[in-house]
């Protein structure tokens, strides 16, 4: 029994992941593309604030979407019909995450050569995502008001791992108990680079603060700076 070999296989698969990660940020950059990983709980409003960004954008920027679903095309379509900007559907086939070579085929489908900034909307899930670097430029963490404030707690990964925090559906906050300053501290404490971006999609009320940071960093990604 002393000569069997013994494989961790997930530190493998993550180790594998890594490299082609590395490989497709390079590529990237070589590009000028920037990838925004957009990760959540489902019904946080991904794709709705997705659309209101892009709307915003897409008059500065030359954008691109990867949409992410274990089988449905709903998120897809609703991206394209109402931004007009080119959106490719990836079916994961029951995986509850997008790993680097999935998004590489994505990039693939899209293109790529005529794109300044890359949305991937990932699963709905706050485990799995957070585990599997996908060669994301930045990972975005979408946080809605319902949820509650207990989500960094009993999803640390993701909190830690994460570089911008949308809190979503603020403006239903005075319906929950959820405390948005208990959030950023506790996020804080394991993050301290962290950013916050208080929303509401549906009213139209600070999107333009993110809109206006995400072109701020892309074309600072595009001249070097970053």
């Amino acid at each position: 029994m002393d000569n069997v070999r013994v494989i961790k296989v997930k530190q493998s698969v993550l180790a594998n992941n890594d490299t082609r990660a590395a490989t497709l940020r390079k590529k990237l950059k070589e590009k000028g593309i920037f990838l925004v990983n957009v990760m959540s709980s489902p019904g946080s409003g991904k794709t709705t604030l997705l659309v209101n960004l892009i709307n915003r954008l897409k008059q500065n920027l030359r954008i691109g979407v990867i949409e992410a679903d274990m089988d449905a095309v709903v998120d897809a379509n609703t991206v394209e019909a109402k931004t007009g900007v080119k959106t490719v559907q990836l079916h994961t086939s029951g995986e509850c995450h997008l790993d680097a070579k999935m998004v590489d085929e994505g990039m693939n489908f899209l293109g790529g050569g005529d794109l300044d900034l890359v949305f991937l909307e990932n699963i709905g899930n706050l485990v799995c995502p957070a585990e599997f670097d996908t060669g994301a430029t930045l990972k975005m963490v979408l946080l809605s008001i319902p949820e509650g404030d207990d989500k960094p707690l009993k999803y640390p990964l993701m909190f830690e791992r994460g570089d911008w925090f949308v809190f979503t559906k603020m403006d239903a906050i005075s319906l929950f108990d959820l405390d948005v300053e208990k959030v950023e501290a506790s996020i804080l404490k394991e993050n301290p680079n962290a950013r916050f971006f208080p929303l509401s999609a549906k009213k139209d009320q600070g999107v333009d603060i993110l809109a206006n940071a995400l072109l701020e960093q892309v074309r600072s990604y595009q001249e070097g700076k970053q």
